[in-house]
């Protein structure tokens, strides 16, 4: 009993270690791709070649198909991307994901380069303090990591070996027909969708290299495998729009039709063509090989990594050329509500993945904060005017509530990215959007106190006079001209301010403000008894247009990187 606890969990260990290799893998790699992989990702064009290729590189890059899954669901969530060149990058991303099993097979000693890994990279990155070297420090730490926890599952599953008990019920995993590839490729796909594709390659590949089960068992595995990771699009999309429910079901479709489309040639092809490539591979553990004892499956890694890598490309050939039918069916599978615009909290599991990904959807939340602005801005156009009617107003006061729940949601869902490991450039990024929306959150509740002033006056039975209203209107369109020159920077990638010209733009305003302000102060006389309280009013209407005015300048200087 005490060395079965021993065993299990030296392979539950092993399992963990390479888990979290895999995570710290992933996240220095994405630190040291940084923004580019988003940008690279983003242009991914209508040529499907170019789609998959992307797929390819990309997740070879970040040794993970789950983050680019995540990536695409909340660029098609986004419009970023259309649907079918999604899908693309999709099947490119089903091949890359085979590089970590070909990163294994090809490694010499698994055990050496684990230990080496996590000696170079621990020293990275606890003992420097440069920002570029720590993460690389991490990438080692976290492949050390991999190949360590590799190692562990193997050593911990050998004295199985021994157990005539373990041993038959192994033996009794064997495939004979197509229901039994069927049946392990289930438990495989259920096992994949729990913890990680990779991991669960990574358990079979630690008993077939053990003896413990057949190489065509640990084939069989990879067909469910491929299919359970894709359970990760659905933790992105559970919640969300239309369009990431679709690229989510694009990935589960394909790859579950794929499969069984696929499995007719298991017994003729797949358990054939790694030992075709790799003669040689299954040389029992315990045999005499050139004077030496072998330990294990020395050669089972190249043959399943060669047999992983046909099968995705296989899968992605099947759906290839009818990429675009495909894209247009999963859209007539689940249609799109009118007027649906993406939520930050429905792509929530984002932020668990990529400090990236979570950035770009709370941009898209601060595009809707400055939208809703211009917005609120025309309608104070004309309720100044006398143009607008009691719905007018209550929009106004709606859509600002509406903005102050949008900027606590960010504020809560941005918290969350910050107390993650963040590489220097995402965390400024973080805070730059978190001043974007409390200066935008600000302008609205200055659109309701200029309501309010309104309001004021018409229930006092006071009337602002011709002169005021149209110096007033001169004053929004300033303002309007201002915000619209500065909110057009937002969302752009690289924009290019000219603060000096947005400064002297803001305080020719400024200027104008106060003469506006000396003007009105100067109608309040003793022959009007009601123009004091109508200067009043009219004074916190201006007063509302300067902090307006000052938020804008705020975010533009934000933008041009002179301000936090």
């Amino acid at each position: 009993m005490k060395e079965f606890i021993l065993i299990l969990f030296t392979a539950l260990g092993g399992l963990g270690v390479f888990l979290l290799g895999m995570k710290h893998l992933s996240e220095g790699l994405q630190a040291i791709a940084g923004g580019g992989l988003r940008k690279f990702m983003a242009h991914a064009t209508g040529y499907r070649i170019y789609g998959v290729g992307t797929g390819i590189v990309s997740t070879m890059i970040v040794q993970s198909s789950s983050i680019i899954t995540v990536m695409l669901v909340s660029f098609v969530s986004t419009a970023l991307m259309t649907l079918p060149q999604a899908f693309s990058v999709l099947i490119g991303a089903n091949i890359g994901t085979t590089s970590t099993v070909w990163i294994l097979a090809c490694a010499p000693d698994p055990q050496m380069l684990g230990f080496t890994g996590v000696a170079i990279g621990g020293i990275l990155f606890f003992f420097f303090r440069s920002e570029k070297i720590r993460y690389i420090g991490l990438t080692l730490l976290g492949l050390g990591l991999v190949f360590t926890g590799f190692f562990l599952m193997t050593k911990g599953v050998a004295p199985l070996r021994n157990s005539d008990v373990v041993a038959s019920v192994f033996k009794s995993l064997e495939v004979d027909s197509l229901v039994d590839v069927a049946v392990i490729a289930l438990v495989a796909m259920i096992l994949s969708a729990a913890i990680h594709s990779a991991a669960t390659i990574m358990i079979a590949l630690a008993l077939a290299m053990q003896g413990l089960i057949s190489y065509e068992v640990a084939v069989a595995a990879l067909f469910g495998a491929n299919v359970g990771t894709t359970a990760t699009g659905w933790l992105a999309a559970i919640g969300g729009t239309a369009t990431a429910k679709r690229a989510a079901l694009a990935h589960t479709v394909s790859n579950l039709v794929g499969t069984i489309a696929l499995m007719p040639l298991f017994f003729v092809f797949f358990v054939k063509v790694g030992p075709w490539m790799f003669p040689g591979y299954n040389v029992p553990a315990g045999a005499v090989v050139s004077g030496a004892r072998v330990e294990m499956y020395a050669n089972m890694m190249a043959p399943i990594a060669l047999t992983d890598t046909v099968f995705a490309m296989l899968r992605g050939m099947l759906f290839f050329p009818i990429v675009r039918p495909f894209c247009a069916l999963i859209e007539k599978i689940i249609k799109q509500p009118e007027n649906e615009k993406p939520h930050l909290s429905k792509l929530r599991t984002a932020s668990f993945v990529s400090p990236v990904i979570a950035c770009d959807q709370a941009l898209e939340e601060v595009y809707f904060m400055k939208e809703s602005n211009i917005d609120l801005l025309d309608c104070v156009r004309r309720v100044i005017a006398g143009e607008a009617d009691e719905k007018v107003e209550s929009h106004i006061a709606h859509r600002e509530e509406v903005l102050d729940n949008v900027q606590k949601e960010i504020t809560e869902f941005l918290a969350g990215i910050s107390s993650k490991r963040l590489a220097k450039d995402v965390a400024a990024r973080v805070q730059r959007i978190l001043r974007f929306t409390d200066e935008l959150e600000s302008v609205s509740d200055e659109m309701v106190s200029i309501v309010k002033a309104v309001r004021r006056l018409r229930k006092a039975n006071q009337a602002m006079s011709k002169a005021s209203v149209q110096m007033l209107l001169t004053i929004h369109a300033k303002i309007f001209d201002f915000v619209s020159n500065v909110t057009a920077w937002i969302r752009s990638p690289r924009p290019i301010v000219n603060i000096s010209e947005v400064q002297a733009e803001s305080g020719a305003i400024h200027e104008f403000l106060r003469d506006c302000r000396a003007t009105q102060l100067g109608r309040v006389g003793p022959e009007d008894p009601g123009s004091s309280m109508r200067v009043l009013a009219e004074l916190d209407i201006i007063n509302a247009y300067e902090r307006v005015r000052s938020y804008y300048l705020n975010i533009a200087e934000v933008i041009a990187g002179g301000k936090r």
